[in-house]
């Protein structure tokens, strides 16, 4: 079960524009780049499902979800799980990005994790 008590805030400052952060977040050739992995969608509609697919020769499928809300290049809520417990809801995050103009410093991008769950630390164990 999920501790739903927890929960993770990641603030961070990039001198760029909330556009390319957003982009940067759902374009797969883009997310590459930053997070080792590509973020696929069909549309990053609300109701869309996405997928977090390795980048070497395997494209191992490592997560999967939906995205909850989106709102370019503001904000963007998605679930997500290891694909290997899509099938159990209990096994799903729901993540914020909340990005925001900060003048001269650039963007400030805010990741809420209200619901931290296993799914985070055996990805990152199964990378390490």
């Amino acid at each position: 079960m999920t501790d739903k008590s927890a929960s993770f805030v990641y603030v961070t400052f990039i001198r760029t524009t909330p556009e390319k952060v957003f982009e940067a977040i759902t374009r797969p050739e883009i997310a590459r780049r930053y997070w080792g992995h590509e973020n696929v969608s069909d549309d990053w509609q609300p109701g869309s499902g996405w997928r977090h697919i390795r980048t070497d020769e395997a494209r191992t499928v490592d997560l999967v979800g939906e995205v909850i809300e989106s709102d370019p290049p503001k904000r963007l809520v998605i679930s997500w799980a290891n694909e290997s417990q899509k099938g159990d809801p209990d096994q799903y995050s729901r993540v914020t990005f909340d990005i925001e103009a900060q003048g001269d410093l650039g963007s400030r991008l805010i990741k809420l994790d209200p619901q931290p769950d296993r799914c985070q630390f055996d990805h990152r164990q199964e990378i390490a």
